[in-house]
């Protein structure tokens, strides 16, 4: 039958994926685009399949890999918030901000873990082709500089009220940003609810979650830590659930390409998880967002 997969088309997909899942640029839209643009044309036919194919299995190990090297970056938050969570389970009350923060995770991972697991496949044969991602990566673009738009107006905000203070003699710092753990509950729903979005291919999973953050009053840095603390466990679950698939005969001739997807897409998470962090210290969303809309309509353009 011929090499239907190369490690080098392994590697590059690797990389797609580990380095998008983490920007904001919508790693399933890279993943369905890049192959077309690339002229992988047996690719693009199974991405659009309704039967299993490899090309699933494969996407399965690269979801792992991302998953674990999240898992690894935040082992130390994730032991204490864990630990947290099982200690409020047990006396039934939360007391502490882990203990809040890990049931606000709870609450925010449900929404998309139940819509993924009722449409998920839906929704990847009806929008996940070249043009409908090229379309929804313009989406999310516009989506992302509404977040800074937002977070912007109310820095601005703040520093009117303490430019006012500091006239009649009164002390009020010049942020009003929140922090993680004073989120309500129904807030961390709306988070979850709009990270069902990515869900659709060109929409970015923290994209979407961080721009919720930012519009609930986060900062940069606040929204892009939960973003990715919600990330881990929806992307470990859903690899861990279609992991048999990886094992099925179907898949026999990908795994040794698997395994070096899966391991590329990790190292690269793993980088970018960290370069990210460190970013959103100082920096916006507005790039992420420009990359969007200039790759994305170029993209309409060719697909169109």
């Amino acid at each position: 039958m011929g090499t239907v997969l190369t490690y080098f088309q392994a590697i590059i997909l690797g990389l797609i994926q580990g380095i998008s899942e983490l920007f904001p640029i919508s790693s399933l839209g890279q993943t369905v685009i890049l192959p077309s643009l690339f002229g992988w044309k047996r690719l693009v036919a199974l991405q659009a399949s309704t039967h299993h194919s490899f090309f699933l299995s494969f996407l399965v190990a690269l979801h792992v890999g991302t998953a674990v090297a999240l898992l690894i970056y935040f082992r130390k938050d994730w032991i204490r918030i864990i630990g947290a969570v099982l200690r409020s389970a047990a006396r039934r009350r939360i007391e502490t901000p882990d203990e809040r923060l890990g049931w606000l995770l709870v609450v925010a991972t449900i929404p998309a873990g139940l819509v993924g697991l009722a449409f998920e496949k839906l929704l990847r044969v009806l929008f996940a082709t070249p043009l409908a991602a090229a379309v929804f990566l313009v989406l999310n673009g516009i989506i992302l500089l509404v977040g800074d738009a937002a977070r912007r107006a109310s820095e601005q905000r703040a520093a009117r009220l303490a430019r006012r203070a500091a006239r009649a003699g009164r002390q009020v710092g010049a942020t009003d940003h929140r922090q993680l753990d004073t989120l309500e509950f129904k807030e961390a729903v709306v988070i979850g609810v709009a990270q069902v979005l990515a869900l659709f291919a060109g929409i970015s999973r923290s994209g979407i979650t961080m721009v919720a953050g930012l519009l609930r009053g986060m900062n940069h840095e606040d929204s892009a830590r939960f973003s990715f603390l919600l990330a881990t466990p929806i992307i470990f679950a859903a690899g861990v659930y279609k992991l048999p698939e990886l094992m099925s005969p179907l898949a026999a001739h990908v795994r040794s390409q698997a395994l070096v997807g899966g391991v590329v897409a990790g190292i690269a998470a793993y980088f970018s998880t960290g370069f990210l962090l460190r970013w959103f210290e100082t920096k916006k969303l507005w790039p992420f967002a420009l990359y969007c809309l200039v790759f994305g309509t170029a993209m309409v353009v060719n697909f169109a």
